[in-house]
């Protein structure tokens, strides 16, 4: 009697785990597919076009700084913007807190800006590429070998649900991937549901969603892959999350308790047979 009670014991903690293991590797895993899909060059969706009400960072430069002074408004060396991403419920910074320098442009409903010396430069369907090309073969015709540096100061995803940090991040470089956003919430938990992520998207007006699988690697492939300026990325809870609230908190103490009685059982039965 007692070494039944022990090997069926043993069974059922021996398929829990398998149970378990199985659960990991199927639901746990990202781009399980990634040797089997073709990347079709996932650059044609990385180069986010400039929007309305971005807050464009332009610094000029060159050898002699003096002779670009004009081309840069009145800033000076001493005035940054400091960028940092925050955690939801604190202003704790993240370590990546980098720091935005030069004089700041916001694009008029029009799409233009005013720039110094040259005037108005349209970026309507651009990315930060064109606008910093357009910028120092315009600026080259007064001064030799420039060097420009276009980013965006606004750029910022959300990242709510099923994530370790929740809340706002600030891009300073202006290209982010679903990955990237996920990096810096911590990634999913436990109870993220990772074949169900929820991008939402307004650009221009127009309001977009789109939904991630991140076990597969076509996400690659995926228009909501690469992340634009005010993305919400939302992670959908498990039905494991709804059983789990559901579940007595006491749930774990009883199943020990149980575990720890039938062991007891089988020592007093062998304890009888001797």
């Amino acid at each position: 009697m007692k070494s039944r009670i022990l090997g069926l014991f043993s069974i059922l903690l021996l398929v829990s785990c398998k149970v378990k293991d199985n659960a990991g590797q199927n639901d746990l895993n990202y781009m399980q597919n990634i040797e089997q899909v073709a990347i079709e060059s996932s650059a044609k969706n990385s180069g986010n076009t400039i929007q309305t009400g971005d807050q464009l960072v332009i610094l000029i430069t060159a050898k002699d700084m003096d002779v670009v002074k004009p081309f840069n408004q009145s800033y000076s060396s001493a005035e940054m913007i400091q960028t940092n991403n925050t955690y939801a419920g604190g202003n704790m910074p993240n370590q990546g807190m980098s720091t935005l320098s030069g004089p700041t442009y916001i694009v008029d409903n029009n799409g233009n800006i005013d720039f110094p010396v040259i005037g108005k430069v349209n970026t309507t369907g651009k990315t930060l590429i064109d606008v910093k090309d357009e910028l120092r073969e315009k600026v080259s015709q007064y001064v030799i070998n420039p060097t420009v540096s276009v980013r965006i100061a606004n750029f910022k995803i959300t990242i709510l649900g099923e994530v370790n940090r929740q809340g706002d991040y600030t891009v300073t470089n202006g290209h982010a991937t679903i990955l990237n956003a996920l990096g810096l919430a911590g990634d999913l938990t436990g109870y993220g549901k990772r074949t169900d992520v929820l991008v939402i998207r307004t650009e221009n007006g127009t309001v977009t969603h789109g939904k991630i699988n991140l076990q597969d690697a076509n996400l690659i492939n995926s228009p909501f892959y690469n992340l634009k300026q005010g993305d919400a990325i939302i992670v959908q809870s498990t039905k494991a999350k709804e059983i789990a609230s559901r579940q007595n908190p006491n749930t774990g103490l009883y199943l020990t308790a149980i575990s720890i009685g039938v062991t007891a059982i089988a020592v007093v039965i062998g304890l009888f047979k001797k």
